[in-house]
Formats: structure tokens, sequence, C-alpha cells
């Protein structure tokens, strides 16, 4: 019988990886994200099969949520709002969670991203907060972990 452990330590340290690659270049790159997002659905084959067709799913509409986000914006304003590693982080983290949560996430990491700019305008009086470009991964990072606690405490590990 498979436990848990190993899928989860590989998480976390992909998750550790990706944090800090985001905010050191601004970038999530590849090599991290696609282990993230195939761990994800191995650990549900083996671990949770019948939670498989949600992961897929999560996986699937994580990845077209936020591409259409960064399309849109892309089209509309002729640049760029968020790098498309947000794009393919958003469905691993499908991969992990399922589908059901994914409006969670997106919700969670937006409010904490938005609380942690007000705290650098307020307490730094750091004027251009809102002006330079936000790593948004450890958001997602951050987002993905308080949701996925919840599951991780029931698996046998």
């Amino acid at each position: 019988m498979l436990t848990a452990l190993p899928f989860l330590l590989i998480y976390a340290v992909l998750t550790i990886l990706l944090v800090r690659y985001d905010v050191r270049y601004g970038l999530l790159p590849d090599k991290f994200l696609c282990p993230l997002l195939w761990s994800g659905l191995l650990f549900h084959l083996c671990i949770r099969p019948d939670f498989l067709p949600s992961a897929v799913t999560g996986a699937m509409a994580g990845y077209l949520a936020f591409a259409a986000i960064y399309w849109g914006y892309r089209l509309v304003f002729k640049r760029e709002g968020m790098g498309y590693g947000d794009v393919k982080y958003f469905a691993a983290l499908g991969a992990w969670h399922g589908a059901c949560i994914l409006p969670v996430l997106a919700l969670t990491a937006a409010l904490t991203a938005m609380l942690f700019l007000i705290t650098r305008l307020v307490l730094l009086r750091d004027k251009n907060a809102f002006k330079n470009p936000l790593p948004f991964g450890p958001f997602l990072a951050a987002a993905g972990l308080c949701a996925g606690w919840q599951t991780a405490i029931s698996l046998p590990l």
C-alpha cells in the first residue's frame, strides 16, 4: 500500500522551489511546474483514485481559467498582466486540489496579494507598491497550502 507522505514531500519541495524562484527572478519555471502537475495527478491515481476525475478536471479548468485571463488582458491592453507561469501553476494546483476548490484558491491568493500590497503601502509608505510587478506564485502557493492542509491531515502517511 502506498502512503501519501512521498507525494506530500514532493508537493512541499516543488512549492518551496517555485516560491523561491518566483521571488528571486519573477519566473515560475516549467522544470518545477510540470513535475508538480504530474505528481498531483499521480498522487490521485495511486492514493485517491476516486478523486482522479476531479483532479484532471481541475488541471484543465485551472489552466483554461487563468489562460483566459492572461489572453484577455493581453488582447485588451497589449501587454502581459500576469506571467504564463501563473497559468501553469494554477493548473498544477487544480491537479492537486481538484476543480471545486479552484475559485477558493484564486480568491485566497488574490486577497492575500492585495493585503500584502496594502500593508506595504501603509506600513512602508511604498508609493510604488501598486506600480511594480508582483510575483503571484507565492500567493498561489500560500492558498494551495492553506486549502490542502485539511486534506493532508486525513491521509494515511
